[in-house]
């Protein structure tokens, strides 16, 4: 941590309490264009990318630049991802980042107002999008205006990203940033992240700000498709039911795997690994026929103590006595597979902000674990310190989605001191 003078702390402190009016014109500006992945229904990104970078220059941050990831299903055939860059004392990077994607609003009718027009009431402001993650976005941005009106050159170059398709995981985002990287660094280019980079991600908390992520379990959804004999129903006995067997498969699956990987982590709540059968895929039409083919998926949450290989040999081996009961074959499938080690709770970077939380909120934060996975995943993979941090109500998702506006600027507050503080 660096000594930071009093008076432009304070300067910090005070423009940020200025800018009320202002995040909420951002909050209205974002709200007002959707940014749903067109793998649930939308556009894309573009246009909400486009319309953030205007603001972002009349606001006097300048330098910017945008990769943007091919997408033919997408507006304009791209999934942008904005960077916007305040230059430090060195090339080692602060990054805050954020996503400018969000998820379809739901039924319309549990909706008190629409979705795509803030509203503001009670200090809070209601509309898809405005927490998740449009808090975090437009927290960082005042954060970078108030280091730039203090005049404060931080000891890291601090870096805005404002990621595409984090919703649906993150494939035209971090994801091909990563692997972009790889392509830069095998030709000897400069990459994007690199070892002495470290992250806020302002995407998840709690109402008080007092949980500081610091790991997050393994994530594997998996396809499970069983394969029978498909017969009429008054004769069972010349098929075999493949929805029976695969009703066998999710109970002894779930039973089996809760034996077996059966660690707990009081950093995590819950304090185990989960493994739930979720969707459940359509089969035959008509009552009077027995399936011969039967689909559905587990979600499944595995403490970072397990490799998510253990439990595909544990799944496997399930399934191979599934098979032999039922007379049934099982293919599996993983639709999604992330594994990320946890950042250290004695970091620099837990320690740095952990003071500063406690300095600007006047709580004790801790360090804490989750089910639910964010893009830090992607940069605890490559060595990079990640943390995830808000002060949210979490109504991410849910109708009448909203962001409280004296968390917007708690948030810039911890991320500008955080910035003009930190020198890891």
């Amino acid at each position: 941590m660096i000594q930071m003078n009093t008076q432009i702390k304070k300067e910090i402190i005070n423009f940020i309490d200025s800018k009320r009016a202002l995040a909420i014109e951002l909050e209205t500006l974002l709200t007002s264009i959707p940014a749903i992945s067109p793998e649930s229904g939308g556009e894309g990104e573009l246009k909400k990318c486009e319309a953030l970078e205007c603001f972002l220059r009349k606001e006097g941050i300048t330098e910017l630049e945008r990769i943007d990831i091919d997408d033919s299903n997408a507006v304009g055939g791209r999934r942008p991802n904005l960077i916007a860059v305040l230059r430090g004392q060195s090339e080692d990077t602060l990054w805050f980042i954020s996503h400018i994607d969000v998820v379809p609003p739901g039924e319309i009718k549990l909706w008190q107002s629409n979705p795509w027009e803030l509203c503001e009431k009670d200090g809070k402001l209601y509309g898809r999008g405005a927490e998740d993650n449009q808090q975090g976005l437009v927290s960082s941005v005042i954060a970078a205006l108030a280091l730039k009106a203090a005049g404060v050159c931080p000891q890291k170059t601090v870096k805005l990203l404002f990621a595409a398709d984090e919703e649906c995981g993150s494939v035209y985002g971090m994801a091909a940033l990563v692997e972009r990287d790889k392509k830069l660094a095998h030709a000897g280019a400069k990459p994007l992240f690199k070892a002495g980079d470290v992250a806020l991600i302002p995407d998840g908390g709690d109402s008080l700000g007092a949980g500081i992520e610091v790991a997050e379990k393994h994530l594997l959804w998996l396809k499970l498709s069983t394969i029978g004999r498909q017969t009429h129903g008054s004769r069972p006995d010349t098929g075999t039911n493949a929805f029976l067997a695969g009703c066998a498969l999710a109970l002894r699956l779930r039973e089996s795997l809760l034996a077996r990987f059966n660690m707990r982590n009081a950093l995590f709540e819950p304090d185990y690994s989960t493994f739930e059968p979720s969707k459940k895929e359509p089969n035959v039409s008509n009552i009077n026929t027995i399936p011969g083919e039967d689909v559905f998926y587990m979600d499944m949450r595995i403490l970072p103590c397990y490799s998510t290989l253990e439990v595909l040999n544990e799944v496997r081996k399930v399934a191979d006595g599934i098979e032999t009961e039922y007379g049934v074959s099982i293919r599996l499938e993983p639709v999604q597979r992330v594994e990320s080690p946890p950042t250290s709770t004695e970091s620099p970077l837990v320690t740095a902000l952990s003071g500063i939380i406690e300095e600007t909120l006047g709580i004790k934060p801790k360090p804490v674990g989750i089910g639910g996975g964010t893009v830090a995943s992607f940069l605890r993979n490559m060595g990079i310190d990640a943390v995830v941090w808000s002060k949210l109500d979490d109504t991410a998702h849910n109708p009448n989605e909203y962001a409280i506006v004296d968390n917007i600027l708690d948030g810039a507050k911890v991320m500008a001191l955080l910035a003009a503080q930190y020198s890891g």
